[in-house]
This record gives C-alpha cells, structure tokens and sequence, in this order.
C-alpha cells in the first residue's frame, strides 16, 4: 500500500527570497513537487518568483489557478481542481510543497487548498510552516515597531469599508491596511480628518529590490499606488 505524501504548506515571505525560514527552506528543497498559485497573464506569480533560487532542477513544479474573484462558486471550484492536481502526487506516496508569499495563515489561498485536499481524504497529512508576512515586513522598511507594550493592532484586508476604518481608528493603537491602493484617496481623507497623516506610512512591494515607502502623508492625497501596497497607521496616545 502507497504511503500518502504530506502536503507541507510553506509561507516563503512578502519578496526578498531570503526572508523564507530555515525550516521552510529544508521542507522546499526536499519535496519533488512544489507547488504555488500561477501568476497572471504568463508571468510568474509571487510566491514562484521568490523561491526561484531555490528551486532544483529535479524538481516536479506544479503552478495552480486561483482566480483573482469573490464568486464563491468559481472560487471553490479552483480549490477543488487544483486540490485533484495536489492529489494526483499525494496519492503516489510524493511529498507536495504548497509555497505561499507572505505566510499561509495570513490571508492564503493554502487554507482553502488544504481543505479541498482533506475533501479528498481525511487522512492526508498537512504540515503548516509559518513565514514573515507583509505588516512585519513593512514595519520593518520603515524601521518603527509594529506594535510595543500593551498596544492593540487591527489588521483590515483588502475589502474593507468606511465604517470599518473608523472603528478600527477608534479602538486601535496600530492599524494596517492591507492592499490599499485602491481606496488610498478615501482612506486619505478620512486620516487628514483625524489628524493621522503625520502618523501614517505606505510601503509598497516590502523588501522586494523596487520597494518605496512613504512617510508622513500630509502632503501626498493622490498618490498612484501598486496592489502591493500597504498602509500602518499610528494612532498617538490612544492608550
């Protein structure tokens, strides 16, 4: 009877390739599969362009679609074929690593493939290694504290509304804004409103080789943002 390979899920970092653990380097280069979400339009994706110095010419490489949508059904879907991809090499006794930017418990598609896959098979073995993600990385570019002592952090992902913000604002030592770019104009607005702008920074593309941060935002209402951008705002004497 074929063993069942072990799916190890392994956060790689938000982009400078040498940010992935030691752990997660080890578990990388021993698999025979390794696997990531495609990019888009035939370019490489994110997670495929940070581990490429790593990858091994031995090595099976498995790049799998997630549509970039909210329709839970074309989502779920994805998961399930790229699951039965995953499977087609579980099955045959051969270990899988899943490479996720960032790290697999934040945000990540490997959460939703990782239950597909147990769909498939309760017994299959999945192994979670952790990564640096984004809000860390990006208070480290602009070298302040994420957070210290007893502050309180709100992290508001990609959809997030006005009412949020404010809440977040009004009871939060620390929030960061994930992929901001898009609302960056009324997120604004809304800090120049509470007197945060000099407290609030962007950083774009954390730790890869073309990354810009901005601090103190008094001054900048339109900039032009890439989707990988994300905002930390300081909230003075909060606590």
């Amino acid at each position: 009877m074929t063993t069942i390979g072990t799916l190890y899920g392994i956060g790689v970092g938000p982009g400078d390739s040498e940010l992935i653990t030691v752990k997660g380097f080890k578990r990388l280069q021993q698999a025979p599969v390794v696997a990531f979400p495609a990019g888009l339009r035939g370019n490489l994706g994110i997670a495929e362009q940070i581990i490429q110095p790593w990858l091994q010419p031995h090595q099976i490489q498995l790049s799998l679609d997630f549509p970039y949508v909210q329709d839970a059904a074309v989502l779920t879907q994805a998961w399930n074929t790229a699951a039965q991809e995953v499977w087609k090499h579980l099955s045959q006794g051969n270990d899988v690593a899943f490479c996720s930017e960032g790290d697999v418990s934040f945000y990540s598609t490997f959460t939703y493939l990782a239950q597909a896959v147990q769909q498939i098979d309760l017994s299959a073995k999945i192994e979670i290694v952790p990564g640096v993600c984004s809000p860390m990385a990006a208070a480290a570019a602009v070298g302040i504290p994420l957070t210290i002592q007893s502050q309180r952090l709100t992290i508001l992902p990609a959809l997030y509304t006005v009412a949020d913000l404010e809440t977040a604002l009004n009871t939060s030592d620390v929030v960061v804004l994930m992929k901001v770019s898009s609302v960056y104009a009324q997120v604004w607005s809304i800090l120049e409103q509470h007197d945060l702008l000099s407290h609030s920074y962007v950083i774009e593309r954390a730790t890869w080789s073309n990354q810009v941060c901005y601090a103190d935002l008094s001054d900048r209402p339109n900039l032009s943002l890439s989707y990988f951008s994300l905002m930390i705002i300081q909230i003075p004497g909060s606590r």
